[in-house]
């Protein structure tokens, strides 16, 4: 589903990720780890399109979306969420969401009165809010919701889009033990055919998630294996994992 070849990004003289390269099948649960400055966030800009490599190739389902823009990348299928939350406070979940899937068919969504929708959009809506466990929050104002339950939101709306490849970026940075553990289930309740790359430096939820997990340094991929192996590995231990037992 996700290709990455060789992904080079310079900022001057300092290369950020250095020939990078990755593969996501159908339905994998796939992490990137590494100490801070590794060039995690880096990557997945460059697989966004908020930025531009500057050599390398990416493909999503066979097709070459290296140059394209972020808004053509979303309409093929590359969902991404962020590290800080990037929501329309003053509408609710149900707005909000029903907005997203408008937008991905391409007209405009009539509202009739406070949280009166189009019948069909309002439907979807209702049911990506209740996969995400905020449907008894849908019409609550989103500036009042918690902030975990914010984190949820902004899950529900990439996946308004229906992508094929879901980034997720530090999904539960900010989130209390509780409220991560619930995102986490959720997150891996979600459709089995969809590609999750998952950025998280809590490495107990992403041994217990993540099939294969990728390690960076230094904007490099020193190894990639199963949790049992990277756990394992001893250069991993030394440059990361040592270091966060350690804290």
């Amino acid at each position: 589903m996700l290709e990455i070849n060789n992904l080079t990004r310079r900022f001057g003289s300092l290369e950020v990720t250095r020939s990078v390269t990755l593969k996501l099948e159908k339905g994998a649960r796939h992490a990137l780890i590494g100490p801070n400055g590794a060039g995690k966030t880096t990557l997945i800009n460059l697989l966004a399109g908020t930025l531009r490599p500057d050599s390398g190739q990416i493909l999503l389902a066979g097709e070459d979306i290296t140059a394209l823009a972020p808004h053509l990348r979303v309409r093929r299928g590359l969902g991404r969420t962020h590290q800080i939350n990037s929501l329309f406070p003053g509408l609710t979940p149900l707005e909000a969401v029903a907005m997203s899937i408008a937008q991905r068919e391409g007209h405009a969504l009539r509202f009739f009165g406070r949280n009166r929708l189009d019948a069909i959009i309002g439907e979807e809506a209702q049911a990506l809010l209740a996969s995400v466990g905020l449907a008894s929050q849908a019409t609550r104002t989103t500036r009042e919701l918690p902030y975990g339950q914010q984190r949820l939101l902004e899950v529900a709306l990439t996946l308004a889009g229906k992508p094929k490849v879901l980034l997720l970026d530090e999904p539960v940075a900010g989130v209390s033990a509780a409220a991560s553990e619930q995102l986490f289930r959720l997150i891996d309740r979600l459709p089995k055919e969809l590609a999750i790359l998952l950025i998280e430096h809590d490495m107990r939820l992403v041994f217990s998630f993540a099939q294969r997990i990728t390690v960076l340094v230094g904007g490099a991929v020193l190894m990639e294996g199963s949790a049992e192996e990277v756990a394992a590995d001893q250069r991993v231990r030394a440059v990361y994992l040592g270091q966060r037992h350690a804290a």
